[in-house]
């Protein structure tokens, strides 16, 4: 299967093990050797102001996720 970052941003980010919502894919690392996604980026859904300001991110091991579906993103975080 292969996604475009753009696609990749349109999905939100579930985590299993809790249910919560964290927001949508914000950006990733790539790794320049291999070419293969390392991480996905989520901003912290409790910055209301990171539009203006430096906000916090969640940085997410491309091996934590578990699905990628037409909307969601399912991660496996404990």
């Amino acid at each position: 299967m292969t996604e475009r970052i753009r696609e990749l941003q349109k999905k939100e980010v579930i985590n299993l093990s809790n249910g919560k919502r964290l927001g949508f894919v914000y950006d990733v690392e790539i790794n320049s050797q291999t070419g293969t996604i390392e991480t996905i980026i989520v901003p912290c859904k409790n910055s209301i102001l990171r539009f203006f300001f430096k906000y916090e991110e969640m940085v997410i091991d491309f091996a934590k996720i578990r699905k990628i579906g037409d909307d969601i993103i399912l991660v496996d975080l404990e």
